[in-house]
């Protein structure tokens, strides 16, 4: 039985990863963390006995083999520093992050496994793949724009999936994201540059995850898509991915190596 602690507990994603935690034979879910003064904390994980909702790091992953965490930003370091301390392999989940709250979880992962997936869905991260030979074969000829809709209640834009795209998307071109994305247009923008790749971003409703990469080209337009109907397919590739991590030498992996997906070597 594999025992995972999720932090970030009370949230839509551990919500959902421990419900179906709850139908596997083979995964239980040994601790839930959440933040001090959570309206959940001290009250029964629905579903999941013995297990209350915890503030306290030690506690909620004591028992755990494997850990989850789809916090906020902020609390990365504390879980990455733990786990690097006691060898507890890492999947981090949280969208977001910027260089300088990377740093900790690249550090832990000198001293266990820690895979980062911004999206845990194993179609999405197909279509990483997809998007990056796609850029590839087809040049700057063809210009690329990166739309995402996620629900309401999403705090961060572009959302890390559309980020990991454009990154796809550079790196099939030989380029970093960074020296050619573009965030907002508005007023007098001039002609596109070649090379740009373009963001929009929708947020409303229950959108559980859209995203799509346009190639327009000369005469034609390709679209690559993945739409996400349920939250529950994240929360499948969550554990998959947990199943993977167990046992992995010390490294930092992303769901590629889940999927078994062949990269080039940088």
């Amino acid at each position: 039985m594999l025992n995972i602690a999720i932090v970030g507990a009370s949230g839509r994603m551990g919500r959902s990863i421990t419900a179906l935690a709850a139908e596997a034979h083979d995964v239980r879910i040994s601790g839930a963390l959440v933040r001090p003064g959570s309206p959940a904390e001290g009250t029964r994980v629905l579903g999941v006995e013995r297990v209350n909702y915890s503030s306290e790091l030690s506690l909620a992953l004591e028992d755990a083999h494997v850990v989850l965490d789809f916090s906020a930003p902020a609390s990365g370091e504390r879980v990455a520093a733990y786990c690097a301390e006691q060898g507890l392999p890492l999947l981090v989940g949280t969208t977001g992050l910027a260089p300088s709250q990377r740093a900790p979880l690249e550090a832990a992962a000198a001293k266990t496994a820690v895979l980062l997936a911004p999206n845990t869905s194993l179609g999405v991260n197909l279509l990483l793949e997809l998007v990056r030979r796609t850029a590839a074969a087809l040049g700057e000829e063809y210009d690329i724009e990166i739309f995402e809709a996620h629900h309401g209640q999403k705090v961060d834009a572009p959302s890390g999936t559309a980020l990991r795209l454009g990154e796809e998307a550079a790196a099939g071109r030989e380029q970093q994201l960074d020296s050619t994305a573009v965030y907002q247009r508005k007023g007098q923008t001039g002609h596109r540059r070649a090379g740009d790749i373009g963001f929009s971003v929708m947020r409303g409703g229950d959108i559980a995850g859209e995203h799509t990469v346009y190639f327009a080209g000369p005469g034609e337009r390709l679209e690559l898509t993945h739409r996400a109907s349920s939250r529950d397919t994240f929360a499948r590739g969550a554990l998959n991915a947990a199943r993977w991590l167990l046992g992995q030498r010390p490294g930092l992996y992303g769901m590629e190596h889940v999927l078994g997906v062949s990269r080039p070597t940088d």
